[in-house]
């Protein structure tokens, strides 16, 4: 795509390792007029794709989801801002729609939000609350910025936010070896940010806590109608939440040791 085919447009996408994932994503969002880069440490191609492809890069110290996507934001120049991950995609109808966003003189949202299609071991994802998973992704520039959270993170805009139709296509990790260390990440995260907050957990709440996310997610919201992807996600979720608070309860003790 010609440079005067480019929108007014900033992709903010934060990166560690993504170098299987980056190249369709940044094939996704050709029609941006500029893509920021904001690698932590990656020690495969991540940042020699991303320079290569004409992206703006930034290698940063990891500061947490919310902060370093927020420092991704801080570097965009132009006046709208899509924020999106590396295992993301843009269908050409979602191009279509934020193009005319873009674009047009009479938008008067200041933000947009998109439904996204989860993909699991090549399903969509329909259930235990995967579809829509209505997302706050576009904004004008000075207009949203990151919560701080560094898990969890979200987008918040000042002013009205509407809602496109169209919907980004997330492809999340379907190894199981990544899975597991995903899991030992995120539920490490979710346990100190807990802590923080002045959380208490045992073992046994742990335990408590993963049974009922597993019978939320593939009973109650019917989960077992995404077949054997239902199942893992179910099973997936509920031992993060068990390692999550199994973790919270250690950094309890270890708390309670100190005074």
């Amino acid at each position: 795509m010609s440079a005067e085919d480019k929108i007014p447009l900033s992709v903010a996408i934060i990166t560690k390792n993504e170098a299987a994932n980056l190249p369709d994503c940044l094939k996704s969002v050709s029609f941006a007029g500029q893509v920021v880069i904001v690698d932590s440490g990656s020690t495969d191609d991540t940042v020699k794709i991303a320079s290569s492809l004409g992206c703006d890069v930034f290698v940063e110290p990891w500061r947490g989801f919310g902060p370093q996507k927020q420092f991704a934001i801080d570097q965009c120049k132009n006046p709208w801002i899509l924020v999106l991950d590396a295992d993301e995609r843009i269908p050409e109808d979602t191009a279509r729609a934020i193009r005319e966003v873009v674009l047009s003189s009479l938008t008067a949202a200041q933000g947009f939000s998109f439904p996204r299609k989860n993909y699991f071991q090549g399903r969509w994802i329909r259930h235990a609350g995967w579809w829509p998973d209505r997302l706050v992704r576009l904004f004008r520039k000075g207009k949203g910025h990151m919560t701080p959270a560094k898990v969890h993170e979200s987008v918040e805009v000042d002013g009205a936010v509407a809602q496109l139709a169209f919907p980004i296509e997330h492809h999340t990790e379907s190894s199981f070896s990544q899975i597991l260390l995903k899991i030992d990440h995120y539920s490490t995260l979710g346990a100190e940010e807990a802590f923080r907050e002045g959380k208490t957990a045992c073992i046994c709440s742990g335990v408590l806590r993963a049974k009922l996310a597993f019978l939320h997610n593939y009973i109650l919201r019917c989960g077992f109608l995404d077949g054997r992807q239902g199942l893992t996600l179910a099973i997936t979720d509920s031992i993060n939440k068990f390692f999550k608070y199994a973790k919270l309860a250690e950094l309890n003790r270890q708390a309670t040791k100190k005074q």
